[in-house]
């Protein structure tokens, strides 16, 4: 159980604290203190309704056929090892995450604006329904995986929302996110080689 807990909270963790405009809204809106807790509650159910759409959407269909199985153990190898060699490369021309400035807007409009950098990434579909779904299909206990995922992403955005005025200094230092990238790495290159022991 908690191994499959453990690779869903780290592939979870790898995928979300990659730079991007859903976490630099996030820490927008935590900075101004605008509306923020309810803008990362939103992201974390987001995130938690399409993981357990992929993993047990995916798992029902891929434990009926070995050969889809196994395309989907080999391609999540390839992809976790294609991620980690892109955090490698990011951790030597490392940038930084910048909260961005906005004038004030209401409640509806910022969450609009929060679910707009959250499904409209096509992005958040190949890494939740498809990446993480067809990883957490093919472990012991599929349902705790997607609970290790789900946390992974309610880690970091409750992080970001309720720590955002003391992480923002971090966050903008190019060091914090080099060794993020090589810590990123590493966890994609060690989930790798489980699937590839798993699958031998």
């Amino acid at each position: 159980m908690w191994q499959s807990y453990s690779n869903g909270l780290f592939i979870a963790i790898g995928l979300i604290m990659a730079i991007g405009a859903q976490n630099a809204f996030v820490l927008s809106q935590s900075l101004r203190r605008e509306h923020h807790v309810a803008v990362a509650l939103l992201c974390i159910l987001c995130d938690a309704a399409l993981i357990t759409a992929g993993v047990f959407g995916l798992a029902s269909i891929l434990t009926q056929s070995p050969l889809l199985l196994a395309i989907a153990r080999w391609g999540g190898i390839v992809f976790l090892l294609w991620y980690g060699s892109q955090a490698l490369y990011r951790a030597c021309r490392p940038q930084s995450l910048q909260a961005t400035s906005t004038s004030p807007r209401s409640f509806s409009a910022i969450m609009l604006a929060a679910l707009a950098v959250t499904l409209l990434n096509p992005h958040v579909y190949l890494d939740t329904v498809l990446l993480i779904g067809s990883l957490g299909a093919q472990q012991p206990m599929p349902g705790a995986y997607a609970l290790g995922a789900a946390s992974g992403s309610f880690i970091w955005f409750s992080a970001l929302a309720l720590g955002g005025a003391s992480l923002a200094p971090w966050l903008a230092r190019p060091l914090t996110w080099r060794l993020i990238d090589i810590g990123v790495a590493l966890m994609m290159c060690f989930i790798a080689f489980q699937l590839f022991i798993g699958s031998s």
